[in-house]
């Protein structure tokens, strides 16, 4: 049997786990966690299996890092059902989630997107997490969510302490439980179906349990589901992607003179660093990883971050961030199978939105200082991100009525610069 004792929650690893991960990944397919005894899953293969095959690999009951951690986790969410209920609670979701759903927001996401990017580089220095995703993303999703206006500010904030609840029974967790119990309690004192407008996603909730559809105590459950998984991993991915071209400017390049797309450039970020780096399941039977056998009942941490670096995988360029990457998008960041992330048309409809509209406004974007890490139990990404940026001058030129033909820094090369 193979064993570590590193501690996958602690501030330094999270700060930078990809280190660790490296370690586990040539240990073997899994590594029993001393810390947290518990199985890590690190490889790409063992990870997708895992996904794929969710009645042996099971995320009810038993999806945090620890036993401590899992009594704070309300039951009846999408992320800890499994079979018939998991597709019932899904089927409500994914009317609201569909490809019809997104295409008709098409057009008023980009505006969106487009306005708030032309009002931001205008200043040329901004904080691209706390100024541009965060806003952006938190208007839209609570705005389909339904939310009265006067209710959003008492979520902000409290829909990613959630995610603490899946790590060990640390500090974080601890902290995150009197959290999403308030949350909860808000969900089902203050978001009824007469506060909700018609035809929202949260709406749709209280319907479906009037058409008997799903149970009257699933409904807190289910609005707890799109309320938490909707906004922060967006977030975190929309940041990661925009932090990478401005550290990465002959990518920016690149995405700027269209040799590379904003769909490649979010799915490469999401490989290269996933805004959700793990989450627990158990094994409902004895199973065979590699050449290690893991009783039934034991719990392993399926690690998503760092199976986008496996080089078993993605080979010697695993740790280079490169939109050229053909099979990106083949990445585990947003789940697979039954549990493949509900949201994930609408996150890369965002992220499409605003990467497409720096790249249209601004010709060079690059650090303003150091960014701050989000260090949580299972969230990864920017707290803050600031940014200088250069505005696009064939854009200025157009509003003093004059013309260029300026075309914005070429580059033929996957290189970097």
């Amino acid at each position: 049997m193979s064993s570590s004792s590193v501690d996958l929650f602690c501030d330094a690893t999270r700060a930078d786990p990809y280190p660790r991960y490296a370690e586990l990944r040539a240990q073997g397919s899994a590594i029993h966690l001393t810390e947290h005894d518990a199985w890590a899953l690190p490889r790409y293969a063992d990870v997708l299996a895992a996904l794929t095959h969710p009645r042996v690999f099971s995320p009810v009951d038993r999806i945090a890092a620890v036993p401590e951690a899992d009594r704070d986790i309300p039951a009846g969410t999408v992320s800890a059902s499994d079979g018939p209920d998991h597709a019932r609670l899904c089927r409500i979701l994914s009317r609201q989630l569909a490809r019809p759903a997104i295409d008709v927001l098409t057009a008023g996401v980009h505006k969106r997107a487009d306005r708030l990017v032309r009002e931001l580089v205008a200043r040329e220095t901004f904080d691209a997490a706390r100024d541009l995703a965060r806003p952006l993303v938190v208007d839209i999703v609570l705005g389909l969510m339904g939310f009265p206006a006067a209710t959003r500010d008492s979520l902000l904030g409290d829909a990613a302490a959630a995610f603490d609840l899946f790590g060990p029974a640390d500090a974080r967790c601890a902290g995150a439980g009197p959290v999403t119990a308030a949350m909860s309690a808000f969900l089902e004192d203050v978001v009824t179906v007469d506060a909700m407008r018609p035809g929202s996603w949260l709406a749709a909730t209280h319907t479906a349990a009037g058409a008997g559809e799903i149970t009257q105590e699933e409904v807190v459950p289910l609005m707890f589901a799109y309320t938490t998984a909707g906004m922060d991993t967006t977030v975190h991915g929309i940041s990661t992607a925009i932090h990478l071209l401005a550290t990465h400017p002959g990518q920016f390049a690149n995405l700027r003179n269209r040799r590379v797309t904003a769909d490649q450039v979010f799915h490469e970020a999401l490989r290269f660093d996933a805004p959700v780096q793990a989450f627990g399941r158990r094994v409902t039977r004895d199973v065979a990883i590699g050449d290690t056998r893991i009783p039934a009942g034991n719990r392993v941490w399926l690690l998503h971050g760092s199976a986008g670096r496996d080089e078993r995988r993605w080979g010697k360029s695993a740790d280079r961030f490169d939109a050229y990457r053909p099979d990106a998008d083949r990445h585990l960041a947003l789940g697979v199978g039954s549990h493949v992330c509900a949201g994930n048309r609408l996150a890369t409809l965002q992220a499409r939105a605003v990467l497409t509209a720096l790249a249209r406004r601004c010709s060079r974007i690059r650090p303003a200082g150091t960014p701050e890490r989000t260090l949580g139990n299972v969230l990864r990404g920017w707290e803050r991100l600031p940014l200088d940026v250069t505005p696009d001058g064939r854009r200025t030129a157009r509003r003093a009525g004059t013309r260029t033909t300026t075309v914005g820094t070429p580059t033929t090369s996957n290189a970097d610069a």
